[in-house]
């Protein structure tokens, strides 16, 4: 008997960049900076992109949509990719870590290729999974998930799935590498598969691709990043100290997943946020264009999700977000630069603070402030250091009473706009977050408002839900 959610492998391949000329677009290897060795061990970033077929005519056998998927859209998928590939080269090499060298190396080698899985759903029910307003087991959707081949050796940067759901849809699932790549660059080579793909499906996408200016990844602005404390010897030799001394391993810290954690997904419309501002100007005095959207979302979820987890042991409660360095160092780096450029910024609020009357107010100003103090321009990294002790913790973020939380994503990056060409997706998870427990921001379907992902265990869920919901209704 088949297990719940589970899926059949149908064909394991590989794709590649065409060749000869790949090379000549993409460097051969990549010298890492200290924003990438940070994220050395970390578990790979995770998203799932759901998509119903294109017709609805649901007279269609499942014979015909298996024939339209293997024809159609697996063929255009991996022919795009492989061009894509072309000008994103560093996405196909290893990353290693030889006894000679200080740091991990990333290169590609003739003959490297992405991993590309081609795998049938048995009995999962798609439009469950894809929904927005349906909470599921975190663990449903790890079948479509690839996984990143690593070893203590080496480690590959991208593996991707693409899983048929017999006359329903398909989604795609794509494992990346984050010493490789933050959510800006990878944002960038989803949207140039996207766009290739969906020229391939319209009867375009001819070898070679002509790239927009905004996609077209920038490699050669490495050496202007400036290590000024020491940031790149420091983030080495406190992995090597992991588990070590002088361990090069490449394999990611574990992070278990409690087996009840439960997945949802949270909408507030863009007419909510409105309100959300309109009491942070009526408490504060404010104008409305001064508080952001970001900052709103993150403190209404962060309160909701104190109050809900009750962290009574602890007094303090942080928020930690990433902020883009790119236009913030001096030299600034192109908005297309390739490679990690965050620096954490973060806030701590007394939870008494936080669970009472005022604590939305309070935990906005608390953002606001902090967002605040990036409009001289430049980011300041000091802090840095202590990155690599809290990426390298072993317990998942799920396990309350916790002190701290985070944010990942971002709306900026717009997943819900790709489209390979048959259509945007019905929804996109970020599978990651039940190994971070971080709370995750995008944009939404309907282009009205902010999604939120979350995974929590059933009782934190349930208590969140109702909190979320009836603040909402409130306003």
């Amino acid at each position: 008997m088949a297990q719940p959610n589970a899926v059949e492998i149908v064909e394991i391949c590989t794709v590649a960049p065409p060749l000869p000329a790949a090379t000549d677009l993409s460097p051969k290897s990549l010298p890492l900076t200290f924003f990438d060795i940070c994220w050395t061990r970390l578990p790979p970033s995770e998203r799932l992109f759901f998509y119903e077929f294109p017709f609805h005519d649901h007279s269609h056998s499942i014979s015909n949509t298996t024939t339209f998927f293997h024809s159609n859209i697996i063929p255009t998928l991996k022919h795009s990719l492989s061009l894509s590939l072309h000008h994103f080269l560093p996405l196909v090499g290893n990353l290693t870590w030889p006894s000679s060298s200080l740091k991990p190396v990333l290169e590609y080698t003739h003959g490297d290729a992405v991993p590309f899985t081609i795998a049938q759903s048995i009995d999962t029910d798609f439009h469950r999974l894809s929904s927005t307003d349906i909470l599921c087991k975190a663990t449903e959707i790890h079948s479509l998930v690839p996984k990143l081949s690593v070893s203590h050796e080496r480690s590959a940067v991208l593996a991707i799935q693409v899983t048929l759901f017999p006359n329903i849809g398909f989604c795609i699932g794509i494992s990346s590498h984050h010493a490789v790549v933050d959510g800006k660059s990878f944002t960038s080579f989803l949207r140039l598969w996207a766009h290739v793909s969906k020229s391939s499906s319209l009867g375009g996408g001819e070898s070679p691709i002509t790239l927009p200016l905004e996609l077209k990844p920038s490699y050669d602005q490495r050496t202007p990043i400036k290590d000024t404390l020491g940031f790149e010897e420091m983030f080495s030799n406190q992995w090597l100290n992991i588990e070590g001394p002088n361990n090069r391993s490449l394999m990611p810290t574990e992070r278990p997943i409690p087996q009840d954690s439960i997945r949802g997904t949270f909408r507030i419309p863009r007419e909510k946020i409105e309100k959300l501002r309109q009491v942070v100007n009526k408490e504060e005095h404010q104008l409305l264009a001064q508080v952001s959207t970001f900052s709103l979302t993150c403190a209404y979820t962060w309160v909701c999700l104190v109050k809900a987890e009750g962290n009574s042991d602890n007094k303090m409660i942080a928020l930690s977000f990433a902020v883009d360095c790119r236009s913030r160092l001096d030299p600034p780096l192109p908005a297309t630069y390739f490679g990690n450029c965050l620096a954490g910024k973060g806030v701590v609020v007394e939870r008494e603070v936080l669970v009472g009357k005022e604590g939305f107010v309070f935990a906005v100003n608390a953002i606001s402030g902090d967002i605040k103090s990036l409009e001289n321009g430049l980011v300041d990294l000091t802090g840095m250091e202590k990155m690599v002790p809290a990426l390298a913790r072993k317990e998942t973020r799920i396990v309350v009473p916790r002190s701290y939380y985070t944010i990942a994503g971002s709306s900026r990056f717009e997943v819900y706009k790709t489209d390979f060409g048959w259509g945007q997706p019905k929804k996109v998870d970020a599978v990651s977050i039940d190994k971070t427990g971080a709370i995750c921001l995008s944009d939404t379907r309907d282009e009205d408002g902010i999604e939120i992902g979350l995974v929590l265990n059933p009782n934190h869920m349930e208590v969140f839900a109702s909190l979320f919901a009836e603040g909402l209704q409130s306003l």
